[in-house]
C-alpha cells in the first residue's frame, strides 16, 4: 500500500486500487485531493503491471464533490472574484481525461453518496458497482452553478436527455436502485459486499484481454465521447461565468448557512 496525502493506492496482481481517503470530509475535493488523485491515475496508467483500476471511498462516502470550505488566493481572477474554470482546468479535467483515455478498464465502487464531482468521477469509470445505499446527485443547481467536471456529457450517454435534464435541473438524489433502473450503474451490490465485489470485478478484468479492453473503450470513446475535452472546455467557461453570480454567492451562503436560498436569477 502507498499513501499520498488523501488517497491509498496498491496494486495485487495487475489490479490497481484507488482508494478516495479524506473519510471526514466525505472525500471532498480539496487541493490536495486534486494533485493526490491525478498522481494516482497516471501512476496506474504508466505502469505496464497495472491491467486493470479500482476506484471507491474510504468511510461513509464515494465523494461529496468539492470542499466548498477550502479558500485559495491562487483561485481568484484578474478581479479578485472566483474563477471556478481554474480549478476545473487545472486539477479536474486531467484526471476526467486521464481515466477515459486510459487503455486499461476502470471500475468505480461507489459507497454513499457520489455528489458534484464525485459523481463525475464515478460516471467517468467504464463499470459502476453502487452499494445499496449510495447515491447519486449533481447537486450545483443547489448552489446556482452548472453541473461540470463532464457530467453534461457523461449522464445524457448513459441515461438519455430526459433523466439527464431532471438530474440537472432538480438537484435530486438518484438512489441506487434507480440508478441502475435508468442505466446510470451496472450493478446494485449490498453495502458489505461492495468492496469485495469490487476487488473480484477488477481482478477478473485484470486477467483478461487488455488490448481488446482498450480498443473497444476506444471505440466507445469515439463513438460517446468524441468531444469530451471540449464539452470539458465549455462547462469551464459556462461555470466561469455562473462564478460571478449573485445566485452563487447566495447559493454558497445558504449552504453554510444551513438554509434555503433565496436565487434572484442573476
Amino acid at each position: 500500500m502507498s499513501e499520498y496525502e488523501t488517497v491509498n493506492y496498491s496494486v495485487d496482481a495487475g489490479a490497481a486500487t484507488i482508494e478516495l481517503n479524506r473519510p471526514d470530509n466525505l472525500n471532498a475535493w480539496n487541493y490536495q485531493f486534486g494533485l493526490d488523485l491525478l498522481a494516482a491515475v497516471e501512476r496506474a496508467r504508466d505502469d505496464e503491471g497495472v491491467r486493470a483500476v479500482l476506484i471507491t471511498g474510504a468511510g461513509r462516502g464515494f465523494s461529496s464533490g468539492a470542499d466548498l470550505r477550502e479558500v485559495r488566493e491562487d483561485d481568484a481572477g484578474p478581479d479578485g472574484r472566483p474563477d471556478l474554470s481554474k480549478r476545473l482546468r487545472e486539477r479536474y479535467h486531467p484526471i476526467l481525461i486521464g481515466i477515459r483515455e486510459m487503455p486499461k478498464p476502470v471500475v468505480a465502487a461507489v459507497n454513499g453518496p457520489a455528489v458534484g464531482i464525485g459523481c463525475s468521477l464515478a460516471l467517468c469509470c467504464d463499470l459502476i458497482l453502487a452499494a445499496e445505499s449510495s447515491y447519486f446527485l449533481l447537486a450545483f443547481v443547489n448552489i446556482g452553478l452548472i453541473p461540470d467536471g463532464g457530467s453534461t456529457a457523461l449522464v445524457p450517454a448513459r441515461i438519455g436527455h430526459a433523466r439527464a435534464a431532471e438530474m440537472t435541473m432538480l438537484g435530486e438524489k438518484v438512489g441506487a436502485e434507480t440508478a441502475l433502473e435508468w442505466g446510470l450503474v451496472n450493478r446494485v451490490v449490498a453495502d458489505d459486499e461492495l468492496r469485495a465485489e469490487g476487488e473480484a470485478l477488477t481482478a477478473r478484468l485484470a486477467k483478461g484481454p487488455t488490448l481488446s479492453y482498450a480498443n473497444g473503450k476506444k471505440l466507445l470513446n469515439r463513438r460517446l465521447y468524441a468531444d469530451f475535452e471540449g464539452q470539458l472546455e465549455a462547462e469551464a467557461e459556462a461555470q466561469a461565468e455562473q462564478g460571478h453570480s449573485a445566485d452563487f454567492v447566495e447559493g454558497v451562503m445558504a449552504f453554510m448557512q444551513k438554509r434555503e436560498p433565496e436565487f434572484t436569477g442573476k
